[in-house]
């Protein structure tokens, strides 16, 4: 272990601190803290914060978390429009797997959507509309279709907004939980999806005006689908016009995941469909600390 020394200066701060570090007993946790000073202290020198701009930056991230409520996470927002929360998916869900692609969380998912049989509608509450068809399969990545997996869904509104967002809307709509049949399939009633600005009042909304961006993101459905033995899957459909998908404020969309509308073939009921095909791949169930209650 490095003998501890005193600082001369600027130059010998890093290795100082990184010194410090090397009793560190978990071997992941030496690797994460010790990477983060490195990149922290070469993005300070590099554009020679001042101590004002140092300041300032604090309170802006002391103010992201006191801006967190039950209801609200503006630390998942943060991430999410300085594209973290795409890369750490990306990362961690490489195509050449063979799993469909995934999309990040997002800040509105909450535990425990109600439990939906096939063809139910998750519109709970009066939500005028278009009402669409989403019908969905479920492979494992030996191509075979999955049985009794879960799929938790979640979108907003028509006027852009999550239940959790509007007092207009019963708990829990625009929400549910659907278990595949023996065939791997699944199918449910929404109304379209609208796209909707992500909430400004907090300190990322002062990030996104002082960035010149629009809050905006395309219209969506999410999709958490998970099965024993498999690896969880979370990803989002988009279903919006071409520049609203290469513009959406927290880079959430990859070509895979840009779903078609089609017309019914029925000529009944719903006026469009929705359909998509899931494929997971064999690994650890795992879920996600809900962002919001």
């Amino acid at each position: 272990m490095e003998k501890p020394r005193l600082i001369e200066n600027e130059h010998d701060l890093t290795d100082v601190v990184l010194a410090a570090f090397q009793a560190t007993s978990d071997a992941r946790v030496k690797q994460i803290t010790e990477a983060f000073v490195r990149h922290a202290h070469a993005f300070l020198r590099e554009v020679r914060l001042t101590e004002e701009e140092f300041d300032y930056g604090l309170r802006f991230i002391s103010a992201i978390g006191q801006a967190n409520t039950d209801s609200h996470n503006e630390s998942v927002l943060a991430a999410d429009v300085l594209g973290m929360s795409t890369l750490v998916s990306l990362m961690n869900n490489p195509q050449n797997l063979g799993q469909t692609a995934a999309a990040l969380l997002g800040p509105f998912w909450r535990l425990n959507a109600p439990e939906c049989r096939h063809g139910d509608s998750i519109a709970r509450s009066d939500t005028p509309g278009e009402i669409i068809l989403v019908k969905g399969r479920v492979y494992g990545s030996d191509g075979q279709p999955l049985a009794a997996a879960a799929v938790d869904v979640w979108q907003a509104s028509p006027v852009g907004l999550y239940e959790n967002q509007d007092p207009e809307q019963d708990e829990m709509n625009l929400r549910g939980m659907f278990h595949t049949d023996s065939d791997g399939r699944f199918h449910f009633l929404t109304v379209k999806p609208a796209g909707y600005p992500v909430p400004t009042h907090g300190p990322v909304g002062t990030l996104l005006a002082a960035q010149n961006r629009h809050p905006y993101r395309p219209a969506h459905i999410h999709f958490m689908v998970s099965a024993p033995d498999h690896k969880t899957l979370i990803t989002q459909l988009f279903v919006d016009e071409q520049d609203k998908l290469e513009t959406d404020v927290v880079f959430g969309v990859s070509r895979p995941l840009v779903a078609q509308l089609k017309p019914s073939e029925s000529g009944v009921g719903p006026a469009q469909t929705l359909e998509f095909e899931f494929t997971l791949n064999q690994g650890e169930r795992h879920f996600p600390e809900p962002p919001i209650k």
